[in-house]
Parts: C-alpha cells; sequence; structure tokens
C-alpha cells in the first residue's frame, strides 16, 4: 500500500504541475485563461490527492503492514473469507433480469419500470430466504 500512496502522491503533484503549465502557456500565447483544461487538469490532480489521502489515512489506521507490503507473505495471507455464495443459485439471474427490465422502462416506457421493480422485489425476496424452505432450509 506504500508504493500506491506515493504513486498516488506523484499523480497529485504531476497534474497539479501540468494544469499550472497549461494555463501559463495559454496565457502566454493567447493572452488569456484556457478554463476547460487547466480545470479539468487542476480537478485530476485533486482526485489524485484525494484516493492518496484516503490509502495514506486507511495505512496508518490498520495497525500494520499489509501482507502484499511485506516480502515473505503467503499468498493465503491476504485472501479474506468474502462470505457465502450459493452456486446454484438462479435468483441473482433473476434480479438482473429485472434490474435490466427497469432500465428499459426507464428508455422506452416508464410503464414497464412497475413491472421490472415487482420482479425485482420478489427476485430479492427470493434470493435473501433461499435457505429458508426447500432442500437447503436450515
Amino acid at each position: 500500500m506504500k508504493v500506491n500512496i506515493v504513486v498516488f502522491w506523484i499523480i497529485c503533484a504531476f497534474f497539479v504541475i501540468a494544469a499550472a503549465g497549461y494555463t501559463l502557456w495559454g496565457i502566454l500565447d493567447t493572452g488569456e485563461i484556457e478554463w476547460v483544461g487547466g480545470t479539468a487538469l487542476f480537478l485530476t490532480g485533486v482526485l489524485g490527492g484525494f484516493v492518496a489521502f484516503f490509502l495514506q489515512k486507511s495505512y496508518r489506521s490498520q495497525g500494520g503492514p499489509l501482507p502484499e507490503d511485506v516480502s515473505d507473505a503467503n499468498i493465503d495471507d491476504g485472501d479474506p473469507e468474502m462470505g457465502f455464495f450459493s452456486p446454484w443459485s438462479w435468483w441473482p439471474v433473476a434480479l438482473a433480469g429485472a434490474a435490466a427490465l427497469f432500465a428499459l422502462g426507464l428508455a422506452v416506457g416508464f410503464w414497464i419500470c412497475f413491472i421490472g421493480a415487482a420482479l425485482a422485489l420478489v427476485s430479492l425476496v427470493g434470493w435473501v430466504f433461499e435457505y429458508y424452505r426447500g432442500l437447503f432450509a436450515r
């Protein structure tokens, strides 16, 4: 994570310097400030600074180096338990279809959104409660 922090601080500095150079060059060339390019470059530098600051605060608060920062760490050290996911569940597919139907309703006709929302609600409830009934009830 230390390398990521340094890279994002370099990105921040580069784009802020590039924005200053772009603005100065525009003033010397045309006598006016070109707002769009200078602002875009400056805000790109600000975004790099935001990411670097967040990573730096996260690194300080975690209480030690991450496994990818330690040279003698194993692959399993950085492999956390992500949760339990059903390999045979069809509910995510139904929920994706309902979301696609909802998006289609936004693009074509708003009345289709109601059908998509109803199907999404049924799919979400089915996905949440699939382990409370049937063969795999707990």
